[in-house]
């Protein structure tokens, strides 16, 4: 597996709530994690959620002795959902902290992956396809018909999500099982670049650079010439390179 993480703090915030991780060897069960976080919270509770519930996800799936990847995601994500909202209680400076999790494995040619809030994981091979779905009020109104799917972008309320760890006592995450196929490349990111930069410009870029670390950073930097509104995290992967791939 070829793959890059990178996380920025944007050209507006003045401090980084941003957490990701890749790795591309075995960790418990699965062979290789990608994970974004989107922490909130007030002053230092969003860095400090989002970079606990990727460590706890990170320790439970380690010493996971199940096979089955939903399992293995479902009980890391409760365990870490558990333990924000236990730490949330200890400390008042850290009440009502939260972050967004998107947590991908992939095993063989099938993509396995959670996401809980609106971080977001696209499928890029001819095209670029989100593959989860936004828990946001705004995509909530774009299925129900109250507005149309181009005018969620602007929306005023485009940051208001509807799900997130630490909020309530059950995480309620989904769960996807997709096949993938050689030379398909995996984008995990927050809404700092997905808010920032358009789909079709993301896959652009992707296309256009010559390895994976080229293409994160062009996308980090494509997100702040935007503007550079929020944090931007950025994971990007080629679970099975190609023979022509130069990545």
């Amino acid at each position: 597996m070829k793959y890059y993480a990178m996380t920025d703090v944007g050209r507006r915030r003045e401090m980084n709530q941003d957490y990701v991780y890749a790795m591309g060897q075995p960790i418990g069960p699965f062979p290789n994690l990608l994970v974004v976080a989107d922490g909130m919270g007030g002053h230092k509770a969003g860095d400090f959620a989002s970079k606990f519930t990727v460590e706890v996800v990170k320790r439970e799936i380690a010493g996971s002795r199940s096979r089955k990847p939903e399992k293995v995601l479902h009980d890391a994500i409760q365990v870490a959902n558990r333990e924000l909202i236990r730490v949330a209680s200890r400390d008042v400076k850290l009440e009502g902290m939260g972050t967004t999790l998107v947590v991908a494995t992939v095993i063989g040619d099938t993509l396995y992956f959670a996401n809980i809030g609106d971080s977001r994981l696209y499928l890029i091979d001819d095209n670029i396809k989100q593959l989860s779905k936004d828990h946001s009020l705004v995509e909530e109104m774009v299925r129900l018909g109250g507005i149309k799917a181009e005018d969620a972008r602007n929306h005023p309320d485009k940051n208001i999500i509807t799900r997130a760890m630490g909020v309530k006592d059950e995480a309620e995450a989904d769960f996807y099982e997709f096949r993938i196929k050689r030379g398909d490349k995996i984008l995990m990111c927050t809404d700092g670049l997905s808010n920032m930069v358009e789909d079709e410009d993301m896959f652009g870029l992707v296309k256009g650079s010559r390895d994976v670390v080229e293409a994160v950073q062009m996308l980090i930097d494509r997100a702040n010439s935007n503007g550079g509104r929020d944090n931007i995290g950025v994971v990007l992967a080629e679970p099975i390179a190609s023979e022509e791939s130069t990545w």
